[in-house]
């Protein structure tokens, strides 16, 4: 198999454990390549069997990321709606400022489908299909096809899971011989690897990082280079026992310890030699300008604190809320703000616990989420935002349920709910869009992707600046307009809507300090060195307390 273009390669894998932050090491890769004058793209694998993670439990896999292009997948002449994919890819956004493809994020589900859909309407002409080589070639033409699209200089692969996975045996091969096909230096292999220091006997432990070496090692694919996940800098003779059982020079071997800033981390590799030897492995030349990044990361280290409590239902997993949570170090930065992140579980408000969070916080987020579970908790803390003056958010699932609460408490609606959660509600603020009535399967078939916003007025219009933009969707009910034009005359003022004027995108109320509600998810859209004018403005009504 081969590419009509030339690109240089970079795999990243990881071994020990999952949730090592392989995506931000990505990331961060594919900024010192940027740093040096070159285009990145990238890719994540991820080795489970759903065609994107939309259907996936949050607490389970983390955030779902949303691109602003909607993909139709259709293999075998099966249509497949795609805009949801792995939370990595917010990682590659924010540190390369770059729109992802949706395409870029190869599932097995993906792969599988293709292969089988594909066998049932002949394109095999009568083969025995097996892993080798028609699923290996179904991987390695996803990949070729996405160097073909975009045309960069330097293609990184990230690999989701660990070495060893059984469901990532297939793309481990590909890989492999990926790596063949393309020659000797213009492929890279890093693998990242975790070594823990156990406190009883205070020193590093190499044994389950070697342990992956040997996995890595018989499949094929031996690293070059090798970054160590830490909580603490390595000694040099930790480094050198990592480098002997990874077959790679001492020079090959990084570490990627705790930082304060997880923007930081470009630079701190950079400090460390690590961009000198991707640069002689790969040939690349140039001299890398990290400056303005430099800059950027500074900002994140200096402000005025402020607390703001994140009320939501998902807590047992911080990584459900991560694009939300970097949105608002984004903006504080700009502003000169430390946010303090406080989480309220809002099942806790349910039991009356967690309440003195929200009454010493300097703003309030209502988060994004699905179903009943929690939603009182969600709802009383709008309402207490709401009669406490206390500067507000309310992302998606938490701007319609903002507006139960406006139902609730200021217009007296007593049982006003969304009917996701009470279909029986006797007012229906919140229901299902028209078009999402006849909808029978769940999996990427909400509004999904980027839409026009036209902005009305209000402070979202200051924010932008602007009439009209374009804002990342992911949801099958709305506010109704028909209760909302009821409410403004209690102080309830839409202050966005889609083109046709039906679907309402954003409202805020009036003579409330700030108390906004969005059904986008601005937070996909945000940069560390351009924020979301919606997060820059929440925070600035924050910072005003």
């Amino acid at each position: 198999m081969e590419c009509s273009v030339d690109f240089k390669l970079i795999l990243v894998t990881g071994g020990v454990i999952s949730g090592l932050g392989k995506g931000v090491v990505a990331a961060s890769i594919g900024k010192i390549v940027q740093s040096r004058g070159l285009s990145v793209s990238m890719i994540k694998i991820d080795p489970y069997l759903n065609p994107d993670p939309g259907t996936l439990n949050p607490v389970e896999h983390g955030e779902v990321f949303i691109t602003e292009d909607v993909w139709n997948f259709s293999p075998g002449g099966v249509e497949f709606k795609i805009a949801e994919i792995d939370e990595d890819f917010g990682h590659y956004e924010r540190f390369l400022d770059i729109n992802m493809h949706p395409s870029n994020n190869i599932t097995s589900g993906q792969v599988m489908l293709s292969v089988i859909l594909g066998e049932r309407r002949g394109h095999y002409l009568g083969q025995t299909i097996r892993l080798i080589p028609h699923v290996t070639n179904e991987i390695k033409s996803r990949i070729y096809g996405v160097a073909e699209r975009e045309r960069p200089d330097v293609l990184i692969v990230e690999l989701g899971g660990t070495v060893g996975d059984y469901e990532a045996m297939a793309f481990v091969e590909a890989l492999r011989q990926l790596r063949l096909e393309l020659g000797s230096g213009n492929s890279l292999h890093v693998h990242v690897t975790y070594v823990p220091f156990v406190e009883t006997v205070g020193e590093f432990k190499t044994k389950p990082a070697q342990l992956f070496f040997r996995e890595i090692l018989a499949a094929g694919l031996p690293p070059d280079i090798v970054i160590a996940r830490t909580s603490s800098p390595l000694p040099e003779n930790v480094k050198k026992k990592l480098a002997l059982y990874a077959s790679v020079p001492l020079n090959s071997v990084f570490d990627d310890p705790n930082l304060s800033v997880t923007y930081e981390l470009p630079l701190y590799l950079e400090n460390q030699g690590f961009g000198k030897i991707l640069s002689e492995k790969l040939h690349i030349d140039g001299s890398p300008d990290l400056s303005e990044w430099e800059e950027i990361v500074r900002k994140f280290k200096v402000g005025i604190r402020k607390r703001i409590a994140m009320v939501g239902k998902y807590w047992r997993m911080a990584d459900v809320y991560i694009s939300i949570l970097e949105a608002i170090k984004h903006a504080g930065a700009f502003l000169g703000v430390l946010p303090e992140i406080i989480p309220v579980d809002s099942e806790c408000i349910e039991r009356g616990d967690e309440l003195e969070k929200m009454e010493g916080a300097d703003g309030i987020v209502l988060t994004p989420g699905f179903g009943s579970r929690g939603t009182e908790g969600m709802i009383y803390a709008a309402s207490w935002a709401l009669k406490n003056e206390k500067p507000f958010l309310g992302i998606c699932f938490g701007a319609q349920l903002a507006t139960v609460a406006f139902a609730r408490e200021v217009m007296g609606w007593k049982g006003a709910n969304s009917t996701e959660i009470d279909a029986n509600t006797p007012w229906p603020v919140v229901d299902l869009l028209p078009e999402q009535k006849a909808v029978k399967e769940i999996g990427g078939t909400m509004r999904l992707g980027g839409h026009e916003v036209v902005l009305l007025g209000g402070k979202l219009r200051a924010a932008y600046g602007r009439d009209r933009i374009v804002e990342r969707f992911r949801h099958r009910y709305h506010i109704i307009k028909e209760y909302a034009e009821r409410m403004e005359g209690a102080g309830y003022r839409v202050t966005a809507v889609d083109p046709s004027g039906e679907i309402i995108n954003a409202f805020e109320v009036e003579g409330h300090p700030y108390f906004v509600g969005v059904q986008f998810h601005p937070e996909f859209k945000s940069r560390p060195g351009r924020p979301s004018p919606t997060y820059v403005s929440f925070i600035e009504a924050a910072k005003g307390i």
